[in-house]
């Protein structure tokens, strides 16, 4: 019988993509923020802006809590990341749950635009961020900004004529 090795499922190794991927969606909400806020002020007065940065940090909390999660656990083994997946999914799922529950009868609540702001901001964001995520496993996580770094389907449809490519 042969011994097992403790890495045999994998580990990450050097900088974690879901880190820099959360960060971004948290930067992309707080540029957001005044915009909706004001929305939930127009809609709702103080109670609706209230409502709405009340919303909007649950949902910055719960991007930053999930990649800080995902990131330590793929740290250990990619098994244990997919564990923390889907598991912390279901614990965050529950934060949000309690944390409504906890201000559902304050009286600088108002449920409408809290419950709008904690579907609309989470499924917009992770929209806007889809623009901006690579898909490639040469740059996982955000796509490179720097213009050196060029993406072909064919890396060999660059080539001169002089570097051997035939003629026409």
């Amino acid at each position: 019988m042969t011994a097992t090795n403790p890495d045999a499922f994998g580990r990450l190794e050097g900088p974690a993509p879901v880190a820099a991927i959360a960060r971004d969606l948290v930067r992309r909400g707080l540029i957001i923020a005044p915009v909706l806020i004001g929305l939930g002020a127009v809609g709702w007065q103080t109670e609706g802006a209230w409502s709405v940065a009340y919303g909007l940090a649950l949902i910055l909390i719960n991007f930053a809590i999930a990649a800080y999660v995902l990131s330590a656990a793929s740290r250990i083994s990619f098994a244990l990341m997919g564990a923390a997946a889907l598991f912390g999914y279901l614990f965050r799922l529950a934060f949000i749950f309690a944390a409504v529950w906890l201000v559902k009868d304050a009286s600088w609540v108002r449920l409408v635009p809290l419950g709008l702001t904690i579907i609309v901001s989470h499924l917009g964001l992770l929209f806007w961020e889809m623009r901006y995520v690579s898909s490639s496993l040469a740059h996982p996580g955000l796509k490179p900004t720097s213009p050196s770094i060029r993406h072909t389907a064919n890396p060999h449809t660059n080539r001169n004529s002089s570097e051997g490519a035939t003629p026409s």
